[in-house]
């Protein structure tokens, strides 16, 4: 559904996917009329906010390597 992901960003999840793949399973015309709006919602939600998450923790992560990179050039006089 959201190749994206990897199992940590699945599991936090998890929950919500299962109740969207549940209304799901109940029928085609379930889902057509709009009856999983809600739980579809809710999985766009928690995948937005573990994308957010992640896209900091990656933002942190490159900061502190520039930031070490910078120090061991100003070391060596580059």
């Amino acid at each position: 559904m959201h190749p994206h992901l990897d199992n940590k960003n699945a599991l936090a999840c998890e929950d919500v996917i299962a109740a969207l793949e549940e209304c799901h399973s109940k029928g085609f015309l379930y889902k057509s009329t709009g009856a999983c709006n809600d739980a579809k919602e809710k999985v766009n939600q928690c995948l937005r906010a573990e994308r957010t998450r992640v896209q900091a923790e990656n933002r942190a992560a490159a900061r502190a390597k520039r930031d070490r990179l910078k120090q061991e050039a100003k070391e060596l006089g580059l």
